[in-house]
């Protein structure tokens, strides 16, 4: 092989990888999109059951008035932090909450409906601070 066949090789070659890290950048472009929409999803379920609940005949013992009162943990908890940003997990710890996956994850359904609400701002992916 030949300095010019060699030459053309590596051509080919960096063409080659440059479509596929094109192509990964369109997937990664997509998936985040996708996940996006997915969260949205996920606190608009979370509040869906949250109405469903509240507007469901109490068939044995009424529901606790849990949620407000998480609500107002996590409002308390950014109002003694306002220039710190935090993860939902890392509320948890400040608030001194269980942090398996599914409590965490009710927390972040609630983080985003404060969010959407305007108590809350997110200056980076799933961190969030309070509003200024």
């Amino acid at each position: 092989m030949n300095v010019i066949e060699l030459l053309a090789d590596l051509q080919a070659q960096r063409d080659k990888t440059t479509a596929g890290a094109g192509e990964l950048r369109d997937q990664i472009e997509h998936l985040t999109a996708a996940l996006t929409e997915t969260e949205a999803r996920l606190t608009d379920l979370a509040t869906a059951a949250k109405v469903v609940a509240e507007l469901a005949p109490a068939g044995g013992e009424p529901e606790p008035p849990e949620t407000n009162t998480a609500y107002q943990a996590i409002v308390n908890a950014f109002n003694q932090h306002p220039n710190q940003e935090f993860q939902a997990r890392e509320v948890h710890e400040l608030l001194g909450m269980p942090t398996d996956e599914a409590a965490v994850n009710v927390t972040r359904a609630r983080l985003g409906h404060l969010l959407r609400q305007g108590f809350l701002a997110q200056p980076g992916r799933g961190r969030y601070q309070k509003r200024t």
